[in-house]
């Protein structure tokens, strides 16, 4: 048995990775016209719906009292989905879950899958690891297909393919595909995309998913999608092996009412899925003859034990913070070097890495709040990237490098200089005396030295005011001040007793 192949991701910091994306005008477009399309459609049928707010309460608390008691709820899933034929695997990471899965492959001698779009496996690396083990996995998903045969990285969760445009998703099909004369149209391109994989679907007898949602009460598995590939694979195959997400189970069936109003409006803008499909189990002459579910812990766990972190893993994976996100606008999903992008994913993927991998993305953010105002079940992600950026500043300061760091320095600067009345005012009145050589004609600061000059490379910085706050309080307290005071509100009273009288 062969370990996974390496990551196609490089791990760069995402500001190194930003800078170069930044200079793409190609794919800050294809992004940027995506996004404001999906987010004009999310808010106009979020619009309709007068108790939108309740449905995200709803999903909120839903989600909250699932991970409160998740160990109850995944248990009685597994014993429902094992009593409706089902067989379930506990995988405690990534190694040991691609591990089950090729085994159970194997069992049926097979060399090629077929492949539901899955977050999962992409976070697990799966596909490179059953390639290392000669199995070829087929993504069925359009958005997927075009990455695989492109040999590029997702870099949305429900558009993949976002950063493309139809142009360039045409010559990755004629290239692959071998179809020279393919037509530019999006008709063309979904008829070659279907008959490429109409093929795969007849032939192929072995699938592997993943799920949006678990039910504990029946030990049914839910998914939701938009053209029927999933639904294809949940048919036609002889074997199924879903690969989930520990945190995906929810309690009960009606739970599904609340998330299929909120998942599809907020992930694609639709009022409705095209395609929910549900099974439980095993049925004589329907479906899958074997049915494997592979839960997977993978570090969610310590996440769970974090009461601040916690709501991370309320995610849907609806991909409606990656929309609304002024920075993902600007850079796209790639920038992250990572499988999960965007806000979610720069609290999401630090905390799967035990943070030690992606400690640049709590950084990448402006904490405007877009992301929380957006989310269908209400994860106050700038909550959670503050306090993950308080726990890398605690990391950093127990090693040598992290205290004589530059931003460790300057903090510890301002926490002694704040920590004393004397010491702020000699610092103002420094300050005030060393910045005239900086104020510009228009009374405005341009540029400051290093290391000042990063925040001064993109913004003017109004200078220090010739008198602060402090002086002025203390002029306006002093005695004369005072008694100056007095006499005025004396003189006020009675201007105003006379007209009173009158």
């Amino acid at each position: 048995m062969k370990p996974a192949a390496s990551s196609h991701w490089s791990n760069r910091d995402f500001p190194v990775a930003a800078r170069e994306l930044l200079e793409d005008s190609q794919i800050r477009g294809n992004v940027r016209h995506a996004t404001n399309v999906i987010q004009a459609k999310r808010d106009a049928v979020t619009g309709e719906l007068p108790d939108w707010q309740q449905l995200r309460d709803a999903g909120e608390a839903i989600r909250a009292h699932s991970l409160a008691h998740l160990d109850f709820y995944l248990e009685q899933f597994a014993r429902a989905c094992t009593q409706a034929g089902g067989q379930v695997h506990w995988a405690r990471d990534a190694a040991e879950a691609n591990q089950i899965i090729l085994g159970l492959i194997q069992r049926h001698s097979v060399t090629e899958v077929l492949k539901i779009k899955t977050m999962t496996s992409e976070e697990v690396g799966l596909n490179p690891y059953l390639e290392a083990n000669g199995i070829r996995a087929h993504e069925t998903d359009l958005a997927e297909l075009i990455i695989q045969l492109g040999k590029d990285k997702p870099s949305h969760f429900v558009v993949p393919a976002l950063h493309k445009n139809r142009m360039q998703v045409r010559e990755i099909f004629q290239r692959e595909m071998h179809l020279p004369e393919l037509g530019e149209r999006p008709e063309d391109l979904a008829a070659a995309a279907r008959s490429y994989l109409r093929e795969k679907f007849f032939r192929l007898k072995v699938a592997v998913s993943g799920a949006n949602f678990l039910i504990a009460e029946n030990g049914a598995v839910c998914i939701v999608e938009s053209e029927g590939n999933g639904r294809m694979c949940l048919t036609l195959p002889d074997v199924l092996i879903s690969l989930v997400g520990i945190e995906k189970v929810l309690p009960r069936f009606r739970d599904l009412e609340v998330f299929l109003q909120t998942l599809p409006r907020s992930a694609t803008g639709e009022r409705m899925n095209p395609y929910n499909s549900i099974w439980t189990g095993v049925r004589q002459g329907d479906g899958p003859k074997e049915f494997h579910v592979v839960l997977l812990d993978n570090r969610r766990s310590p996440i769970l034990g974090d009461a601040e972190s916690r709501q991370t893993l309320q995610c849907i994976r609806c991909a409606a913070c990656l929309n609304a996100c002024p920075v993902y606008h600007q850079t796209g999903g790639h920038a992250y070097e990572s499988v999960y992008a965007g806000p979610i994913g720069a609290i999401l993927t630090p905390q799967l890495h035990s943070m030690e991998e992606g400690r640049s993305l709590p950084y990448a953010s402006s904490l405007c709040g877009a992301c929380y105002e957006v989310c269908p079940v209400k994860i106050n992600i700038p909550e959670v990237l503050i306090h993950l950026r308080g726990k890398i500043v605690e990391e950093d300061q127990k090693t040598l490098r992290g205290q004589l760091g530059i931003w460790n320095l300057g903090m510890a600067a301002a926490a002694m200089l704040f920590a004393s009345a004397s010491r702020l005012s000699m610092a103002q009145r420094l300050g005030q005396i060393a910045q005239k050589i900086f104020v510009n004609r228009d009374g405005m600061i341009e540029h400051l030295p290093f290391p000042l000059s990063g925040w001064t490379q993109t913004r003017d910085l109004k200078p220090l005011p010739k008198q602060s706050f402090r002086q002025w309080w203390a002029e306006r307290t002093s005695p004369d001040a005072a008694s100056l005071g007095d006499s005025d509100r004396a003189g006020q009273a009675a201007g105003r007793g006379g007209s009173d009288g009158q």
